[in-house]
């Protein structure tokens, strides 16, 4: 039988007084536990759970990709350290496919998590297809409150938003939670492969032959509206071109 706590007495609560005010607070034997609680019930994929700054692998044999991925860690360490901070609450990192955006986006919501925040981790393209099952009167509880989800959890990290096809859907969709947590002053945490000229991306390519291909950029894919509100809300992150972080990762 576990020992019962001499502050609550097993009750979990703590009883105060103040200026003849009587109150009661979480007692300190309920809070110990409560990041990893809260960091169980975030949806976290098992590839990440254990993702962290200190985990993240710097590509120490090039130089250059070295200081750009470091300058982005820190960016995005400072950002977990000092939130809530300025007006954008949010952080947006754009970046190829491969360059460690996943990793430094949930290591930055565990650290929140950690400080005492909640948060609550979707792929872009499973959240949408769950609040489109929604709609079917068959579907489950759990895809019937995605879509509420989304709205209202206290941080939402959304991983590589754009990967979906358009549709008037799609972007009516994205610009509703996007337009609610921005109205509502709720973080958001994104990633995404697509490029945008704006924040310093290049949306074109060039083949082996020389050939000019243009990418699809974020606001093709989300819509204008949406776009215009990921930016209003977030500071943006870009990351630099490095050889695949995933495959660095397992050496």
């Amino acid at each position: 039988m576990a020992e019962e706590c001499s502050k609550c007495s097993g009750t979990g609560w703590v009883v105060t007084e103040k200026d003849g005010i009587s109150g009661a607070v979480r007692c300190d034997c309920r809070l110990a536990g409560r990041p990893r609680r809260v960091e169980e019930a975030a949806g976290i994929p098992p590839l990440y759970q254990n993702a962290s700054f200190e985990s993240f692998v710097l590509p120490t044999d090039n130089p250059m990709a070295e200081r750009g991925l470091e300058q982005v860690w820190r960016e995005v360490r400072a950002y977990a350290r000092e939130f809530p901070c300025g007006d954008k609450l949010g952080l947006l990192l754009i970046g190829p496919p491969g360059t460690g955006k996943t990793h430094l986006a949930v290591a930055a919501l565990r650290y929140l998590i950690a400080r005492g925040f909640e948060g609550l981790f979707f792929d872009y393209q499973n959240l949408l297809d769950r609040i489109r099952t929604s709609f079917d009167p068959a579907s489950g509880a759990s895809d019937r409150e995605a879509y509420r989800s989304a709205l209202e959890a206290e941080i939402l990290l959304l991983d590589d938003l754009g990967a979906h096809r358009v549709s008037d859907w799609v972007e009516d969709t994205v610009t509703s939670i996007l337009t609610y947590r921005c109205n509502n002053k709720k973080p958001l945490i994104a990633t995404t492969n697509l490029a945008d000229s704006e924040a310093g991306g290049v949306p074109v390519d060039r083949t082996p032959l020389g050939q000019v291909q243009f990418r699809v950029t974020l606001g093709e894919r989300i819509g204008i509206r949406a776009r215009s509100r990921l930016f209003e809300m977030c500071r943006v992150v870009v990351m630099p071109k490095v050889e695949d972080y995933r495959l660095k990762r397992l050496r």
